[in-house]
């Protein structure tokens, strides 16, 4: 019974761990900055606009990009500033 405890305490262990960690500012995010897509650089790209990133003291503007898809029929859920409580929490983007 010990080896089987033993064993399922060291796979919990080595299990991937999803952060909880979360950038929470009490200042507006600034509008988003107008970019220039230009052509993809191939089939199968999407576009993947840019965002406003805190850096520790202040908004940073992150550019857009042309990305392809890790499988099929995946799709991007953008970044995004959610109003919480008078701060902002920072969501990242992700493929789903």
């Amino acid at each position: 019974m010990k080896k089987y405890i033993l064993a399922l305490l060291l796979a919990i262990s080595l299990a991937p761990v999803a952060s909880i960690a979360q950038v929470v500012v009490q200042i507006r995010p600034p509008a988003p900055v107008y970019e220039r897509r230009g052509r993809p650089p191939g089939v199968g790209y999407i576009w993947i606009g840019g965002y406003q990133r805190w850096d520790g003291r202040r908004y940073v503007w992150t550019p857009g990009r042309w990305d392809r898809p890790p499988r099929r029929g995946a799709r991007w859920i953008a970044p995004r500033w959610e109003r919480r409580r008078g701060r902002y929490v920072f969501h990242d983007g992700r493929w789903r």
